[in-house]
């Protein structure tokens, strides 16, 4: 039997419910143009591209992939998955870390190199143009200071790379 009384959820103020539908309408609309993007000029998604930067960013273009997982903000079973993908584009190599048999390192092949290469400017113009160019300096530092804030909550182990990341000093 249906229970007749209405509902009661908690409920949140006029200006909490208009800043939470403004963060989800950027949450849900964001990775969409980025992968739409990236997409279009180099067939990866945005999360591919990011497996690609941080293994053009490693020492030797190689991580083990706990450390990949980490710095791409993802899990093992969806990196592995992720990777497979660009291994089968030959983007990406995995072989066993030589210091840890039972690890499993990745690499950034010349192929790899060369889409991440060629999808990067277009990739920075998409994020200036949707998040960076939209922002002030101040509020620039307002979304570093409110992302670092949610990110504590959401990642309280610090197990993700930009639960910790240190701001840049500003470019002259």
């Amino acid at each position: 039997m249906v229970d007749p009384r209405p509902v009661t959820a908690p409920r949140m103020s006029a200006a909490e419910e208009a800043a939470w539908v403004r963060l989800i309408a950027v949450t849900e609309l964001l990775p969409g143009a980025l992968d739409a993007q990236l997409l279009r000029d180099a067939r990866l998604t945005h999360f591919e591209y990011r497996v690609l930067m941080v293994l053009a960013d490693s020492e030797n273009q190689t991580s083990g992939m706990t450390r990949l997982a980490s710095h791409t903000n993802s899990t093992l079973p969806r990196l592995s998955h992720v990777v497979r993908r660009l291994e089968d584009r030959a983007l990406v190599e995995r072989f066993p870390c030589p210091e840890d048999r039972r690890a499993t390192n990745a690499r950034l092949t010349d192929a790899g190199r060369a889409v991440f290469a060629e999808a990067g400017p277009g990739h920075i113009e998409t994020v200036r143009d949707f998040v960076l160019d939209a922002l002030s300096p101040e509020q620039l530092d307002q979304l570093y200071a409110i992302s670092g804030s949610l990110l504590g909550r959401l990642d309280p182990e610090g197990r993700m790379t930009a639960t910790s990341c240190s701001r840049a000093p500003a470019s002259v």
